[in-house]
């Protein structure tokens, strides 16, 4: 290999490495600090950039992504002296290159040692309790206090949260039973509750049941009274109304026998025929042991003997023939015995007697007339005059 070749090759090296080193690509969401003979110079944004060989070099690449950094667990004290251990989580975003990278040798120490720092000063004023319910106070409180110091380190703290807290197994044994008696607490409360409920709810239900039960037996003894008392009622009505025809009745009984009586002219033979004849229903009876022949008894045999021919004298039985042109006995006109004389039932003052459930205000029940005004009534009906 001649000289002249290898010092060809040399330049080619140096003039590969001038390139290289004259030339940079920054990757998108990501910034390069340029520093000029150990001295700060540029931001490079993303994209294609030029340096200067062997004045310009690249300090340090920082990422511009929103990062998430976790924390181990941290003991810290409450303020009723227990020991809990706290586990955290920043969001934070890198604002400004040049501050993160001389503003601070590292950010993230820093960054988890001032979250420390300020979780311990936070739940320190809190007890316990507070501190196990009251996790976004703690939050919000972080996060200002790290916005605001990280701030010229060129970082942006989005937000914290507190991922878990852990107390002592002690006190998580007692805060366990604590829970379990509260529950049972809650379990027996809401028990008695239910129970006391279901009790007032059956009382309940038991009075409006007895209270429509005595209300359906008073309607019902009601309905049963009323029917009672129309039931009676009509009864009466139609017994008066049978009464009444049944002294119709025997009114036009009478008046046929007593007419036929007069029609026929009876005479003493008769009379004493008519006594022998109930002299036997005298004798009926079994207190009847004895009886005594009344004194008329003769002279009734007497008056029958003469009547049946004796001494001469005519018989009873025998009629003598009508004479040519007598006037005969007028035949009796039955055809209005069996008629009621009664008005038609649907006329009659029972008939309007109208049931009305007893809800409705009962009106009063029409008296029923009396049985002279009824007659009287039925007299003029018939074209007869009144009788007084």
């Amino acid at each position: 290999m001649t000289p002249a070749l290898i010092a060809l090759i040399v330049v080619a090296l140096l003039v590969v490495v001038v390139v290289a080193r004259s030339v940079t690509i920054v990757p998108q969401a990501q910034a390069k600090v340029v520093e000029r003979l150990g001295r700060y110079s540029r931001t490079l944004p993303p994209g294609l950039s030029l340096l200067l060989p062997f004045v310009d070099r690249v300090r340090a690449t920082v990422d511009l992504r929103e990062q998430v950094i976790s924390f181990p667990p941290q003991p810290v004290i409450t303020a009723d002296n227990l020991q809990v251990g706290i586990d955290t989580v920043v969001y934070f975003q890198v604002t400004d290159p040049r501050l993160a990278v001389y503003g601070i040798a590292n950010y993230i120490t820093g960054m988890e040692q001032l979250t420390t720092t300020t979780l311990r000063n936070v739940v320190g004023g809190l007890n316990l309790e507070q501190s196990l319910t009251g996790r976004d106070g703690i939050n919000s409180q972080l996060r200002e206090v790290l916005d605001g110091t990280t701030g010229p380190w060129g970082l942006r703290v989005a937000r914290v949260e507190i991922k878990a807290i852990e107390p002592p197994p002690s006190i998580r044994d007692s805060m366990e039973k604590q829970l379990r008696a509260d529950r049972d607490k809650r379990a027996t409360i809401l028990t008695a509750e239910g129970q006391r409920q279901a009790a007032i709810t059956s009382a309940e239900g038991q009075k409006a049941s007895a209270i429509l039960s005595a209300e359906g037996r008073k309607q019902a003894a009601i309905l049963e009274a009323e029917a009672e008392r129309q039931s009676r009622i009509l009864r009466a009505e139609g017994e008066r109304a049978a009464l009444f025809l049944q002294a119709q009745g025997q009114a036009k009984s009478i008046e046929t026998v007593f007419q036929a009586i007069h029609d026929g002219r009876p005479d003493q033979g008769l009379l004493a025929y008519q006594y022998l004849q109930t002299l036997p229903k005298i004798a009926q009876g079994d207190a009847n042991k004895m009886w005594i022949v009344p004194s008329e008894f003769s002279k009734a045999l007497e008056g029958l003997g003469r009547l049946g021919g004796a001494d001469g004298e005519r018989s009873f039985l025998d009629v003598p023939a009508p004479a040519d042109g007598a006037a005969t006995a007028a035949p009796i006109d039955t055809s209005g015995w069996f008629e009621s004389q009664l008005p038609p039932a649907a006329e009659q003052p029972e008939a309007k007697i109208e049931l009305r459930s007893i809800t409705d205000d009962e009106p009063a029940l029409p008296v029923a007339p009396p049985l002279s005004q009824v007659a009287a009534e039925l007299q003029q009906q018939n074209g007869n005059p009144p009788q007084p």
